[in-house]
C-alpha cells in the first residue's frame, strides 16, 4: 500500500501523520510541490501523477492561500483537478490544513479570508469525538472553507469550520502533523514574523509546542488510525 504526501512546500514533512500511515503498513511517498528555491516565487509548473495510482493521497499545508491564483499560478488548478480526479475513483484523500481547504474547493466547497488568524493550540468544538477529537490541535491559518455540497462537517472552532468528511475523504483544518521540529522551519522561513505581525508571541508558541508534543503525536497517530478503519474503508 502507498501513500502519497502532497508537501507544498519544502518546509512540510510528514511528521506523525506519516508516521501513523507507516505503522498501519503504508510505504509512503513524498511528492513536493514548490522547491525551495522557488518559495518566494511559487508560480512552478508541476505535473501530478495519476492518483490512482495511490492507496491514499494526503495533500498538507502551505504557507498561500487556495484562491490566491496570482501568486501561486497554475498549479493550484492542476492539484485541485488531481484531488477531484481522486475522490471520484474512490481514492482516499486526509487533507491537511491548505490540503483541506484544497479539497473543499476541488469538490464545489468556497475558500475565504476568515475573520481572523488561529495560531496555537486549540480545543475544538467536535460532533465526533470517535473520529476527531477535541485536542487541543495545532492551528496556523487565516483561511476558512465552507464545505462542499454532501459533506459533512465535524468540528468546528468560533472562528473556523475543523473538519468534514465526504465519502471516503477526510478534511481537517489544523496540523495534526506539527512537532517542534517542523515548527522550527516555518519559524525560521517566514513564519515568525508572521506570528508576530499577528500578535503572536513565538517564544511562548514554541514552548507550549514542547509541551504538546508527545501528547499529540499519539492523538496524530489515532487520527490516522480513525481515518483508515473509519473513513477510507467507506463502500464505493
Amino acid at each position: 500500500m502507498r501513500a502519497l504526501f502532497v508537501q507544498q512546500d519544502h518546509v512540510s514533512p510528514t511528521g506523525p501523520i506519516g508516521e501513523g500511515f507507516e505503522r498501519r503498513g503504508y510505504e509512503l511517498v513524498e511528492f513536493p510541490v514548490v522547491p525551495a528555491d522557488r518559495f518566494h516565487a511559487p508560480d512552478v509548473e508541476v505535473a501530478f501523477p495519476d492518483p490512482r495510482d495511490y492507496d491514499v493521497i494526503v495533500p498538507m499545508g502551505a504557507p498561500w492561500s487556495v484562491y490566491d491564483g496570482a501568486a501561486i499560478g497554475s498549479w493550484i488548478r492542476e492539484e485541485l483537478d488531481f484531488l477531484r480526479r481522486a475522490h471520484e475513483s474512490g481514492v482516499p484523500v486526509f487533507g491537511i490544513c491548505f490540503g483541506g481547504q484544497a479539497l473543499a474547493a476541488a469538490l464545489g466547497g468556497r475558500v475565504e479570508r476568515g475573520s481572523e488568524p488561529e495560531i496555537g493550540w486549540y480545543t475544538i468544538e467536535t460532533g465526533a469525538p470517535g473520529l476527531v477529537e477535541a485536542g487541543p490541535w495545532f492551528q496556523w491559518h487565516q483561511d476558512r472553507w465552507s464545505p462542499p455540497p454532501g459533506a459533512a462537517p465535524l468540528a468546528r472552532t468560533r472562528v473556523a469550520p475543523q473538519a468534514f468528511t465526504i465519502g471516503r475523504s477526510l478534511a481537517v483544518q489544523f496540523h495534526p502533523e506539527l512537532t517542534v521540529a517542523m515548527l522550527d522551519g516555518w519559524l525560521g522561513n517566514g513564519g515568525g514574523d508572521w506570528v508576530t505581525a499577528h500578535g503572536g508571541d513565538v517564544e511562548r508558541l514554541a514552548a507550549t509546542t514542547r509541551a504538546e508534543e508527545p501528547s499529540a503525536v499519539v492523538r496524530a497517530h489515532r487520527l490516522v488510525d480513525r481515518f483508515l478503519d473509519q473513513v477510507a474503508t467507506r463502500p464505493w
